[in-house]
């Protein structure tokens, strides 16, 4: 191979020494030449035409000027006008003056003019200078056409108006010949129209089509009515002498189309000036005015312009959606202005699309229309950004459209929408709502974030274990005022609707009247006696010098005098007014004294609380099987009142005991019980730790119960067997508890969220569900890669429209079905039916099994009134018609009293979307959100979790009593009350309950005469085809049971003639339950597939009981038989001494170690 350094020539000798003292500027000298660049810019030609025509300041200069000379002109020729009279006479320049006879038309005066030598000399210069800019802007813009701009009608009026003037310079005779200076309005208007197009080029901003049509319209119709004016003047000189405010007067009277008649045209030529203007109006003007017609339609759909003046004077938010639907809309209007200090607030809508026809026809409501200001234009142009103001708003919302097919591509047009609103306005707070987990970590430069699919799978998980959970946090996240409900007959209606009205509220503790004089003590007494004293419930609080909110941090955490407390109230602080004890009592000397629950809880005196207790009750742990509330003992029984330990100013570790739930001692034991020794099942042990793998980036690591090593995929799959266990469907598994299903088109990122809070490790393990995952496609690997680790999950491909799937997975001992919307059924032509087929097969379901508890998501929470539908259902109408009250009354909670919605059975993600606009006044709503989801944990913040109310534990009486006995002995915190009662039937419906009690047959007795099936129906053709008939009357059916019974006590039992008629009539009976039949038809199937029937109870039915939610109830609220009470429980973390903080190490380091059996943390 050649050596490179000989192939390059060596340097000249004169370069070598010169180099070393002069670098290389002896070569560049010699070598380089200089290239000059745009020379053809340096001509004199293209000079003038940078000067007068490309740059922007320079041409507005001039064509400011020039439409300065044309006006000057106008001008000039109106003084010519005045300081003319027609009388004196008329003749040439120098000439002798002649009148003209009024019998004929003398052209004299109209060919001559009285015109003074110092006017003409002004005339004339003003016309030198206009033809001399005229020739040379032509030259300047000439293109190799002549005629093309001589033809040019400004060229031509220019040349009619300026030559004749520089001809009387050199022929003085013809100074006094009239020129219609005049139609240099033409000009100037042309003129008007250049120097506006500059004027916008020059300040760099977007003219408006509108403005400019406005302005060409008005010049236009000034330039006709000045045309009309000076020509009918001119020519009744020789007429009737008009002058010009005469000229003026019959102008306006005839283009007006009045026509008095007063004032009129005497000679021919101005009567065929007036025809030819009317012509060239009637022409020119319907024009003008389809244009500006065209450009306001067009103005209306794309919204105009948001002023800056505005801007700076005025507040304003942004609101940026791809497609903006009346729903959407009305959602986000009724939230926003539900505060009272947004009322002075501006809304700016900036959506690419036009502006949907309900949505235009809401805007012009005059309530929306001085407040709402759409904009059609696209967020990632600068230009649309600017219209709207965004670097001058308040806040900007970017929505994603949840109604698109494919999510992910929605999501992509958020996160561009997000950047550019950051990349226009970096100080422009913003709010985005995200549909994907995985897209969140994109946007983690945004103030406030709602994920979509986090929030609606955390939720209904918890939904599972707490009931209503959804319908708890979407009334919380409202703004009410608690007025729902409050005229109607229904006792729980009116409990329902105030309780509904409160929210979340925050305020510092020195500033506040409700918790200042708790400064010092422990968040349990200071959340217990401000809920006994003002009825609000205190949930938690945060540090000055610390972001994290902890929601009841215990009661070993001491309030301080800067701490940041947050509430449950109807309304926050600042807005109530306190009352003394003693004056509320005076004023209710003589009204008597009332403690039902409908009472305000700033006026209970609660005397239910009774006298201090000094015997302390049992505080130890709650067993995980059954909560319930210690009973006193036997003496406190006899003198008074069962009374309740107090709750302590500070927390004695003495009197308040841990519970331990990282030990767990008495689940994790190292032996197996008998039970799982009788069921032949492999006892498996947890561990609790961090997931060691998370399907998305951006998840908040959560303490889980865990297996000790992943579970292989085929076992995660439920109806097929494989070489480490042969089950093929739930049944065969023998789980302790019942099942969780989840239906879902997808096993997205998103159900990674519904896992996690079932499997947190405050959950004891006693009482974890099992999860089966009915999936519409198979999962990804690394869904299965993040699921592998928990205890108890699996998946199965299916859907919920099969029995036979649905059988498989173990609906029939499943405690909750959860039905989630189908993304790819989210969109439909018709808006409301996207959510058609989720609502009818959820209605097969209901009817296939009763006992089922279904919760189900919507897209539309309009849909949700059909959820469980019952078209004879009276007491159903009657809350339809409650709701449209409501929602007359402007109600944003008009949907609340659908039995479905309170019984947290239904769901929809967008009513959570005033999640997001409730966070641009409570900025930590999001935050609290998410902690009582699970979604985040925070050291020492507790968890929501639930009790339910059991016998033994009515001997509280009164939810204070309640919130006293937790507080003293465990630390929870109760928020709520869920409440079931029994529904008030009508009359039809319970003679149809009664006579289908009646006619039931149970299935055995169906099976033992299985073998003679066939016969009595052979035998019976024509009385089961009468049947229907009878079904429809349940008083027939009644009669003919009675009947029955009757002939079986007459005749004796070993006729057998007789027994076979009486099996005969029970199986026709037996038919005509419709319950009976769709029971009939699910163990069939049963039997078919190899599954036993016996968990199955086709009979087990709670249709007939309502249930709703009671949000921070009055103290003295009466507890009832099975409520369920919402808490909020101490974080066991917080109870662990500091001396064990050596056992918190990674779960992930314990995976693989067999010999550590405890919980390592």
């Amino acid at each position: 191979m050649v050596d490179l350094e000989s192939e390059v020539p060596p340097l000249p000798p004169r370069y070598r020494f010169r180099d070393l003292l002069l670098g290389d500027q002896g070569w560049q000298n010699d070598d380089r030449v200089q290239v000059e660049f745009y020379m053809n810019e340096n001509t004199f030609k293209e000079r003038l035409k940078l000067f007068f025509i490309k740059n922007q300041r320079s041409s507005l200069r001039i064509r400011l000027f020039n439409f300065s000379l044309k006006l000057l002109s106008c001008f000039l020729y109106i003084i010519r006008v005045l300081l003319d009279d027609p009388t004196q006479g008329h003749g040439c320049w120098g000439c002798s003056s002649q009148n003209y006879t009024p019998a004929k038309i003398d052209w004299s005066p109209i060919i001559w003019v009285n015109r003074s030598l110092p006017l003409w000399g002004l005339q004339v210069s003003v016309a030198l200078i206009s033809l001399f800019e005229t020739m040379l802007l032509g030259y300047l813009s000439y293109k190799g056409n002549i005629w093309e701009q001589v033809l040019r009608i400004p060229f031509l009026l220019e040349i009619i108006n300026a030559v004749p003037f520089i001809i009387t310079i050199f022929w003085p005779a013809l100074r006094n010949l009239f020129i219609p200076v005049f139609l240099n309005c033409w000009l100037a208007k042309h003129a008007l129209e250049n120097m506006i197009n500059d004027l916008h080029r020059a300040i760099q901003r977007t003219q408006s089509a509108m403005f400019n049509q406005v302005l060409i319209l008005i010049s236009t119709l000034l330039c006709l009515i000045f045309t009309c004016i000076c020509g009918i003047q001119h020519l009744e000189r020789a007429g009737n002498k008009l002058t010009l405010f005469d000229s003026l007067y019959f102008c306006i009277v005839t283009f007006s189309t009045v026509g008095f008649g007063d004032v009129t045209p005497k000679i021919w030529p101005s009567k065929l000036l007036v025809v030819i203007m009317i012509c060239v109006a009637l022409v020119v003007l319907p024009i003008q005015f389809e244009q500006l017609a065209y450009l306001w339609m067009e103005r209306q759909k794309s919204g105009g312009n948001y002023s800056r003046h505005r801007a700076q004077t005025e507040k304003h938010v942004v609101l940026c959606v791809s497609s903006l639907k009346i729903d959407l809309l009305m959602d986000f209007l009724n939230e926003f202005y539900a505060h009272p200090r947004l009322q002075d607030y501006y809304v700016v809508i900036l959506c690419p699309t036009e502006m949907d026809v309900q949505v235009r026809r809401v805007l012009q409501i005059p309530m929306w229309s001085q407040r709402v200001i759409y904009l059609q234009g696209s967020v990632l142009k600068d230009q649309d950004l600017l219209r709207a103001k965004m670097d001058d708003a308040e806040a900007c919302f970017i929505l994603s459209s949840r109604c698109e097919v494919d999510r992910t591509a929605a999501d992509h047009q958020t996160i561009l929408r997000a950047w550019a609103v950051k990349d226009f306005a970096p100080k422009c707070p913003l709010y985005v709502q995200i549909l994907k987990p995985e897209n969140k970590f994109h946007i983690k430069f945004a103030d406030h974030v709602v994920c979509e699919e986090e929030f609606k799978y955390a939720m209904l998980a918890l939904n599972c274990i707490c009931p209503a959970t959804s319908t708890l946090i979407t009334l919380l996240v409202h703004t009410s005022r608690g007025q729902e409900g409050q005229q109607s007959p229904e006792q729980w209606q009116k409990m329902y609707g105030r309780c509904s009205g409160n929210e979340v509220y925050h305020i510092n503790l020195e500033d506040s009247t409700f918790f200042a004089e708790y400064e010092g003590k422990s968040f349990t007494y200071a959340s217990f006696h401000a809920h006994k004293k003002f009825g609000v419930c205190l949930i938690g609080v945060r540090r000055e010098d610390n972001k994290n909110i902890l929601l009841n941090p215990g009661p070993r955490y001491i309030m301080s005098a800067t701490d940041i407390c947050f509430y449950i109230n109807i309304t926050k602080e600042e807005n109530s007014a306190f009352k003394k004890q003693e004056q509320h009592r005076k004023n209710n000397e003589s009204k008597s004294y009332y403690h039902g629950p409908s009472r305000l809880p700033l006026h209970s005196v609660i005397a239910s609380m009774g006298t201090v207790a000094i015997d302390l009750q049992d505080t130890g742990c709650r067993s995980s099987s059954g909560p319930t509330l210690t009973l006193p003992s036997e003496g406190s029984k006899n003198g008074r009142r069962s009374s309740i330990a107090p709750v302590l100013e500070v927390a004695d570790s003495s009197s308040l005991q841990a519970c331990d739930l990282l030990s767990d001692q008495s689940e994790d034991e190292t032996t197996p019980s008998d039970d799982d020794i009788s069921t032949g099942l492999e006892y498996v042990q947890y561990a609790k730790g961090y997931p060691p793998y998370s399907p998305y980036i951006g998840s908040s690591p959560t303490f889980c119960h865990l297996l000790h090593e992943k579970v292989p995929f085929c076992c995660l799959r439920l109806d097929k067997g494989c070489q480490h266990n042969y089950y093929e469907d739930a049944k065969a598994y023998g789980f302790k508890n019942k099942l969780i299903i989840v239906a879902a088109e997808t096993a997205g990122n998103g159900l990674y969220n519904f896992i996690v809070p079932l499997r947190a490790y405050y959950r004891p393990k006693k009482e974890l569900n099992p999860i089966v995952l009915l999936l519409d496609n198979p999962p990804d690997m690394h869904f299965l890669d993040a699921i592998c680790w928990f205890p108890m999950v699996y998946y199965m491909v299916g859907s919920i429209d099969n029995l036979d799937d649905l059988l498989r997975c173990g609906v029939t001992f499943a405690a909750n079905m959860v039905v989630v919307d189908k993304e790819s059924t989210m969109s439909a032509e018709e808006d409301y039916m996207a959510d058609a087929k989720t609502i009818v097969n959820v209605q097969t379901l209901f009817r296939l099994f009763s006992s089922l508890s279904i919760i189900t998501e919507l897209t539309h929470p309009a849909n949700m009134r059909f959820m469980q539908f019952r078209a004879k259902d009276c007491y159903s109408l009657a809350l339809s018609k409650l709701e449209k009250k409501e929602r007359e009354k402007g109600s944003n909670l008009a949907f609340m009293f659908r039995l479905p919605f309170a019984a947290g059975r239904v769901f929809s993600i967008s009513m959570l979307d005033t999640l997001l606009y409730q966070s641009f006044v409570k900025d930590y709503m999001i935050s609290i959100t998410r902690l009582l989801l699970g979604l985040d944990t925070t050291p020492g913040s507790g968890f929501l979790c639930s009790m339910k109310i059991t016998e033994d534990d009515l001997w509280i009486r009164t939810y204070a009593r309640l919130y006293q006995k937790l507080c003293s002995s465990t630390g929870d915190i109760p928020i709520g009350i869920y409440r079931t009662e029994s529904q008030k039937l009508t009359t039809s419906e319970s003679r149809e309950t009664a006579s289908q009690s009646q006619i039931s047959i149970s299935v055995e007795e169906w099976e033992d005469t299985k073998d003679t099936k066939e016969q009595i129906n052979n035998r019976n053709n024509h009385r089961n085809s009468t049947s229907s008939d009878q079904s429809d009357h349940p008083l027939l059916r009644r009669k003919s049971m009675q009947w029955a019974r009757r002939l079986s006590r007459k005749v004796p039992k070993h006729s057998g003639k007789t027994a076979e008629k009486i099996s005969q009539q029970r199986m026709s009976l037996y038919k005509r339950s419709e319950r009976q039949e769709l029971a009939e038809l699910v163990k069939n199937r049963m039997k078919h597939l190899g599954l036993s029937t016996a968990g199955y109870d086709e009979m087990n039915d709670h249709q007939n009981t309502l249930s709703y939610i009671l949000i921070n109830p009055s103290p003295d609220t009466r507890l009832e038989l099975n409520d369920v009470v919402y808490l909020i429980r101490p974080d066991p973390l917080a109870y662990i001494p500091n001396t064990a903080s050596s056992r918190k190490n990674s779960f992930c380091n314990t995976i693989g170690q067999d010999a550590r059996e405890e919980t390592q943390l």
